[in-house]
């Protein structure tokens, strides 16, 4: 008996040997890849979209697609499928995922990225965005639904919103994809006998995805978890962030204004997305409106009369808005249940900026609803408003053509405002129709697509206050809408207001491509360092964590440092003061809101100089109604949700032939079962091998 513990305690240390080299052993098999984005699935009231792969990953041998040609090895003659296909960013399009897709011999997709991107443009969102969650729908405005009359983004595919029932990942670093081309070329390439020997260069693509149907299938699984399952395990989450306002004038936010207050709003979206999950540069998309409007902030904020102007100017920076608008129809949803400070009948007013980063000649058009300016007051104001804008375009290199009344708003938050209420308002983009954007919600809406351009070999500290010429007509776009905003709000045009370009050019180069700059590390918390990094954000809404409130996300964090810094004043509070209002004398926490920021460094030392910015920002939740209803299946809200997943990897290694595959399985079974008939044979003839050949007799004197 003892004998055989021994044996079974020598197999368990070879095998424990063996466990604790497993990282090594994996090591030498497998390269990962560090630098990829992955396709993930998204839902929401009635399919799901994106991608995944089995539960452990799909595998296939790697076939270069350079050309549209190489697609004929793929789909028919290839003799080792399936096949991850390594395909060229540049041809990345429709029709050949279509053809992928509709291939049985296709387990994966890795892109690689493409620099410069496609001169013919590129965008997988559908042709008419957040169609039927605006204000034009079958029930209203019917004329105008589903883009009838102006194609808003005529280069979308709609590939994004496509199922894929196998992973596609996309390769970011040109490192990794020259590692794979280089075992592609090694291994892969056909021999003069028209086949490819053994072994073969392989990829694994992991992203597996929990949820499946629809945000409603999903979530009515994640209520059985929760409600029966010791250890629920959820398997989506509602998209959701942080909506930020402002505004010119302290106002007591503990309760709501009083009606009499009127409010004028100037708006812009946060969010973008693409094809691949947090991957969303949106130069134009995004940024340009961004920048534009803190920078119009920070000119009123330099006027000194603006507490005395009749109404006040509130900032608002809506989060989600491309997910069918969360973050503007939860804020007119609040605001109707009386659960945020301003209500609709204080607007009165509203000015949106949308993309305005590619004027052709200067030229900004002003966007405005048929339907509202069908009343007579309405239509009275808006046109004050448009005569607002051109008065205060005079002067500037900026000029402002209406389009024509008839045709509809384009994609924009204004719209959820008037599926509640006739508010005067106004859209100002850079196009009259259709976008100028050719990247749209894509990975090539980066800051080289809206020209921002910097000498060779500028250094860092020097890039960031170099005034590009995107950041001076920026500046000059900020300008007009400062002015706009202030003669909305009751002030004269007297006054000299002008947008500062030298912050503009900072943001764009924070937002768009370093956020780990000095700037704005003296400008954010201490504990939001990890916001900062050596390349620009992306700006994709994230996942909230079972409807719980999560930190803001990246983007939102950065906008919250620059917002507070360019509109606040620096207080003398202690810095349990500032981030404990209560503990400090005459906070007026009511009023406004504190942040403890970094400071600058110390001349040339590592120690930084921290101070307190008071300010009147603040946060609103942006997670959809639907959510709060528990309905998943509404018609009304945005229903979007980001499925859960446990891990996405991605690797490559070499594959041995089927041959050697059947003989190293045969030969292992053999080795076992002469290893059990070992065992069981010393085991039965212990008493025999291990018996000791001392005397055990008694010894005699």
């Amino acid at each position: 008996m003892t004998a055989g513990v021994g044996v079974w305690l020598g197999l368990g240390l070879v095998l424990l040997t063996g466990l604790c080299q497993g990282n090594s052993v994996e090591r030498k098999i497998y390269i990962p890849l560090n630098s990829t984005a992955p396709c993930v699935r998204l839902l929401n009231a009635t399919h799901q979209i994106g991608c995944q792969s089995s539960r452990n990953g799909d595998t296939g041998v790697i076939h270069l697609v350079e050309k549209e040609d190489d697609l004929t090895w793929v789909l028919e003659t290839g003799p080792t499928p399936p096949y991850v296909v390594l395909l060229e960013g540049s041809l990345f399009n429709k029709a050949i995922l279509q053809k992928l897709k509709d291939s049985s011999r296709v387990s994966g997709i890795a892109v690689s990225y493409t620099k410069p991107p496609p001169a013919e443009g590129f965008s997988l969102d559908v042709k008419c965005p957040s169609d039927g969650f605006g204000l034009y729908t079958s029930e209203r405005g019917s004329q105008y639904a589903h883009c009838n009359g102006t194609v808003w983004n005529p280069l979308g595919t709609g590939f994004s919103y496509e199922d894929f029932s196998f992973p596609i990942f996309l390769l970011q670093s040109e490192n990794e994809t020259e590692v794979i081309k280089q075992c592609y070329r090694d291994h892969n390439i056909p021999g003069n006998d028209s086949k490819p020997h053994y072994p073969l260069c392989a990829m694994q693509l992991l992203s597996h995805m929990h949820a499946v149907t629809s945000s409603a299938t999903c979530m009515r699984r994640n209520s059985i978890q929760m409600s029966f399952s010791i250890n629920p395990e959820v398997v989506c989450d509602s998209l959701a962030d942080y909506n930020i306002w402002s505004l010119l004038k302290p106002t007591n936010i503990s309760g709501t204004i009083p009606p009499e207050e009127q409010v004028v709003m100037s708006a812009v979206r946060v969010d973008s997305r693409s094809f691949f999950w947090n991957l969303a540069p949106a130069a134009e998309g995004t940024v340009s409106a961004l920048v534009t409007q803190l920078a119009a902030a920070e000119a009123l904020h330099k006027v000194k009369d603006t507490q005395s102007l009749p109404r006040n100017i509130m900032f608002t920076f809506f989060q989600g808005e491309v997910f069918d608008y969360i973050g503007s129809s939860r804020m007119v949803y609040d605001m109707q249940k009386g659960r945020f400070p301003v209500r609709l009948n204080n607007i009165h007013s509203f000015v949106e900026i949308s993309q305005v980063a590619l004027r052709n000649n200067s030229v900004l058009w002003i966007h405005s609803d048929p339907l509202s300016r069908a009343n007579e007051t309405v239509n009275t104001e808006v046109q004050d408003m448009i005569r607002i804008l051109k008065a205060a375009s005079k002067g500037a290199n900026v000029t402002v053509e209406e389009v024509e009344q008839s045709q509809a708003l384009p994609p924009a938050s204004f719209q959820r405002f008037l599926r509640a209420q006739k508010i005067p308002g106004v859209v100002l983009t850079d196009h009259k129709d259709a976008y100028h954007n050719k990247y749209y919600n894509s990975m090539y809406d980066t800051a080289e697509t809206i020209k921002m351009e910097y000498p060779s070999g500028l250094p860092q500290e020097e890039a960031l206050e170099y005034v590009t010429e995107t950041a001076q007509a920026l500046s000059e776009v900020a300008t007009l809408l400062a002015k706009t905003l202030y003669q909305l709000a009751g002030g004269n045009d007297t006054v000299d207001i002008k947008a500062d370009p030298h912050t503009v050019t900072r943001m764009l180069y924070g937002f768009l491509v370093k956020s780990n700059n000095s700037w704005f590390q003296s400008i954010s918390r201490p504990d939001w360092k990890d916001a900062l990094e050596n390349k620009q954000p992306q700006y994709y809404v994230t996942a909230s964590q079972n409807g719980n409130k999560r930190p803001p996300t990246i983007p939102t964090r950065l906008l919250m440092s620059v917002l507070a810094n360019i509109t606040g004043q620096v207080v003398n509070f202690t810095k349990e003061e500032c981030q404990n209002p209560d503990k400090a004398p005459d906070s007026k926490k009511e009023l406004y809101d504190y942040i403890w920021v970094q400071g600058p460094l110390t001349g040339n030392t590592t120690s930084r100089e921290p101070f307190c910015i008071r300010s009147t920002m603040h946060n609103h939740f942006a997670e959809s109604p639907a959510n709060d209803l528990n309905d998943w299946g509404s018609t009304e809200y945005s229903t979007w949700t980001e499925s859960r997943w446990k891990e996405i990897k991605a690797r490559i290694f070499l594959i041995p032939s089927q041959e050697l595959e059947i003989i190293t399985l045969l030969t292992g079974l053999a080795v076992l079962i002469i290893s059990f008939c070992a065992t069981y044979f010393i085991n039965a003839k212990a008493d025999i091998l291990f018996t000791s050949t001392e005397d055990s007799g008694s010894a005699a004197y």
